[in-house]
């Protein structure tokens, strides 16, 4: 089978980004051809074909680059803080043409048997173009930006409409896709996300020497973040709750992996907490994160709203009780046998959460527990057999 694979954001720094590499990975493994369309600032080099839409950063200045502003965003990216709302309409419209140019260009040469689109917003309405029948995942972000942007309503309508199916990754997802989009059940499936089990897994690293790597003194206790800073992503309430939780629990470490828009404003109110051991690690590559889960005691998924929570997969995969809130996907997985769950925006509970996991005398056993669900429920080998089930019904209809 040949794969045309179609993104709007890198393959790392995103959920949908990695979500795309994880199933080009797997295609790729299975013997199947693969070619990826996404935005970057350089041309990128993997096992499958990739083509990359170049757009102008700080990295590339002087580049021949194919537009001349940052790719775009739904909120914001290791890479671009650029948004889909910020567009000119000039600047909107140039966006659709390089994306409907690539993909066109990947019709002719590539010849896929299949089109497999990220989001539901220009890549679908693009793929609608070719007459090769395709599908969309649904990550959520997309629904965010459907409310906040009138303009790409009508591309996002048209592509989601004309799908052959819709993937979509938890069952909040599903709801809002049927209900804004008009999407009836039976164009819609639900595969709950995986993760890449090569990378995240009980891994025998040393607390200290992790530590040591991003030049800080070892720990008694570590607390992780992961994910984009964001408002929604409620970072803001983690750093309440360390306030709280660095005054009863000694020798505690809070460790914040991420950038975005409200680094700044962040870091200020880190500051103006006193807080002493919390630290910002910025955007950091998934090796060094799964080193990270492996010496948490914990890891925090605060969001607002939260389409579905990788994060929290990939941490329990790394034997990582997990605390998240009940605003979204989270509590379709997520239950006192493995981490707890709060309610949104209570940073008190947060705070208590995170010291009954630091302390929990089970603690062994529920790092175990966390583990097993997650290699038995979420591996990507269940997920690629999945998707690919959707790939030859859409094929064959």
């Amino acid at each position: 089978m040949k794969v045309l694979l179609v993104n709007h954001f890198p393959l790392e720094g995103s959920g949908s980004g990695i979500y795309t590499k994880n199933i080009a990975s797997k295609l790729t493994e299975l013997g199947h051809e693969v070619m990826v369309i996404l935005p970057e600032h350089t041309n990128i080099s993997k096992p499958y074909i990739t083509k990359s839409i170049l757009f102008r950063s700080e990295a590339n200045k002087g580049e021949k680059v194919d537009a001349e502003f940052n790719f775009p965003c739904f909120t914001t990216h290791p890479k671009s803080n650029n948004t889909f709302y910020q567009l000119t309409d000039e600047q909107m419209h140039q966006y659709i043409d390089l994306m409907q140019i690539a993909v066109d260009e990947a019709v002719a040469t590539f010849k896929p048997d299949i089109i497999h689109c990220q989001h539901l917003w220009i890549a679908p309405y693009c793929a609608s173009k070719t007459g090769v029948p395709y599908v969309a995942t649904a990550h959520g972000t997309d629904l965010k930006g459907l409310v906040l942007d009138s303009r790409y309503v009508p591309y996002a309508l048209e592509g989601a409409q004309k799908s052959k199916k819709i993937i979509t990754i938890s069952k909040q997802v599903d709801y809002e896709v049927g209900e804004k989009y008009s999407v009836p059940d039976s164009l819609r499936r639900l595969i709950l996300n995986g993760f890449d089990e090569s990378i995240f897994n009980l891994k025998p690293v040393s607390r200290k020497e992790v530590l040591a790597s991003f030049g800080l003194p070892d720990a008694g206790h570590v607390v992780s973040f992961v994910g984009k800073l964001a408002h929604f992503k409620g970072v803001d309430l983690l750093l309440k709750a360390a306030k709280i939780y660095e005054e009863e629990v000694e020798d505690v470490m809070t460790l914040i992996v991420g950038h975005g828009e409200l680094y700044d404003e962040l870091n200020n109110l880190r500051r103006s907490l006193g807080l002493k051991h919390v630290y910002m690690l910025g955007h950091q590559h998934q090796e060094k994160v799964a080193d990270i889960y492996n010496i948490a005691d914990v890891s925090t998924v605060p969001s607002r709203q939260e389409p579905f929570g990788l994060v929290a997969i990939e941490a329990l995969a790394c034997g990582t009780p997990v605390v998240v809130t009940n605003g979204g996907g989270l509590v379709d997985f997520v239950d006192d046998t493995i981490g707890s769950v709060i309610d949104e925006e209570d940073y008190e509970a947060l705070a208590k959460s995170i010291i009954s996991e630091i302390k929990n005398p089970d603690k062994k056993a529920k790092r175990k527990r966390a583990h097993e669900f997650a290699m038995k429920q979420f591996s990507w080998n269940r997920v690629i057999n999945e998707v690919i089930d959707v790939y030859e019904k859409a094929i064959n209809e």
